[in-house]
């Protein structure tokens, strides 16, 4: 059953409180008409309102958009009409989750409702973008087409605005789906638990034999974030944005999970800014809904370079820093190998208000690797050595001593930077018993307006 809203108004809208795959949600629908599915006043005021009512009533958000943008018939007040739609998912936002489904184009002012949203799933015909094609041709003298401005392959590869991208508007709806099973109604309940055939106390065997021994090998830390959570039960999202780092729904012991992981088989696991930016999104969107964050260590640093640096490494960098050290949820961090420097600092350490923290013994905790450690601390030494295999040789001792001084795990526990080092067999063992009992975790959250993170 719907219960439809401003149904009569002649717009392009349909809006109401209906049912998806028998979940409630506040709907609404902007497509057809004359100038298919601009925003005019009739549409702007019909879908705020919409919003409104699923904010009072606790449902999620859920709307399908084949718009050609602001109706310009209507002149300037359309304008304010989709500016009133912003201003409702703002006010939505962190209260009831909030999904988008595009299945044509979705172009103009409305395209940036898009980003306020916290999932967009785009079939792979739609397009969106700011400023079109004309405009781009007036501006550089080229015109692209449509989809190479603002298709779904942009979004999913380049922009990071398509969370998913599927083939058409019923998988759309699927996927919708899909993701508000994990999610509370509002941000007042608690994430729904499913039911769970999966032993809570089984061995991560799979987890434990895909991280090879040299530290340099590559891997897929998919592997061990699907052998660790409920089986069956990870759902990746914005998988081919910024690949380096991984961010999944997922369930263990039935009960929904945030998992953040590095991504060793893509640049080595390394941050940029396209990494941090995507993680500190997920991370703040978990906590706004109650997801316990499970997050997964193997990196070696951020990545080098000048152009990254010049593109706000420092400022995108700290997005993340701040989505950890905000969140309040419980959060429990796995060092799986490599956790170096600033890097390691960034993802969930004890020092950002990890609530757990553990290694396996293949883990390394330090500053650098320890063949970068030596150089910069024996360079003049090494230098002063003339013999090539001599100077080797010492090299390589250096090495070994710096590894078990500074590197192992066991030296990160008993300096408290760790809680413990496990056996990666027992991984999901330990995450399984921990969350229960940070489950009524509190907040404590300073007196004041908002925080002004690094955006």
């Amino acid at each position: 059953m719907t219960v439809a809203l401003a149904a009569a108004t002649g717009g392009c809208v349909d809006a109401g409180l209906r049912r998806l795959d028998g979940r409630p949600v506040g709907w609404f629908r902007l497509q057809g008409g004359k100038r298919r599915g601009a925003i005019g006043p009739v549409e702007g005021d019909t879908i705020a309102r919409l919003v409104a009512i699923a904010v009072d009533a606790g449902r999620p958000v859920v709307g399908v958009l084949d718009t050609s943008g602001a109706d310009v018939s209507e002149g300037i007040a359309s304008l304010h009409a989709w500016g009133r739609v912003a201003s409702a998912l703002a006010r939505a936002s962190g209260v009831v989750p909030i999904v988008l489904v595009v299945v044509g184009p979705c172009v103009s002012g409305p395209a940036l409702l898009l980003g306020l949203a916290d999932v967009v799933v785009m079939t792979t015909d739609a397009f969106a973008y700011v400023s079109g094609p004309d405009s781009v041709l007036a501006m550089t003298g080229r015109q692209p087409t449509p989809a190479a401005l603002g298709g779904a392959a942009v979004h999913q590869l380049r922009s990071g605005v398509a969370t998913l991208v599927v083939d058409d508007e019923d998988e759309a709806l699927a996927a919708s789906s899909d993701v508000l099973a994990f999610l509370p109604a509002n941000n007042l309940e608690l994430p729904p638990a499913h039911p769970c055939d999966d032993p809570v106390d089984r061995d991560c065997s799979i987890a434990a034999g895909a991280v090879p021994t040299s530290p340099t090998a590559s891997y897929d830390m998919r592997t061990v974030v699907d052998d660790v959570i409920d089986r069956h039960s990870m759902l990746e999202l914005r998988p081919d944005w910024a690949p380096s780092l991984v961010t999944a729904l997922g369930r263990v012991g039935g009960r929904p999970v945030g998992v953040v992981a590095n991504q060793p088989g893509r640049m080595a696991g390394t941050l940029d800014i396209e990494a941090a930016q995507k993680g500190a999104r997920f991370v703040q969107w978990c906590d706004a809904f109650g997801l316990p964050l499970l997050t997964f260590v193997d990196t070696p640093g951020f990545l080098p370079g000048r152009d990254i640096e010049w593109r706000g490494m420092i400022r995108h960098g700290a997005e993340l820093v701040h989505a950890y050290a905000a969140a309040t949820v419980p959060r429990i961090c796995v060092i799986v190998r490599k956790a170096y420097g600033g890097a390691y600092i960034v993802m969930d350490s004890k020092s950002l208000g990890s609530d757990l923290c553990v290694a396996w013994p293949t883990a390394e905790v330090a500053v650098m690797g320890a063949a970068g450690a030596v150089r910069v601390l024996h360079r003049r030494h090494l230098a002063a050595i003339a013999d090539p295999t001599q100077q080797a040789r010492e090299e390589a001792a250096l090495v070994a001593d710096y590894e078990t001084r500074f590197c192992t795990p066991a030296i990160a526990a008993e300096r408290g930077i760790i809680d413990d080092v496990i056996a990666p067999e027992d991984t999901r063992r330990i995450i399984a018993g921990a969350l229960p009992l940070l489950a009524d975790k509190r907040e404590h959250l300073p007196r004041r307006r908002h925080a002004n993170g690094p955006l």
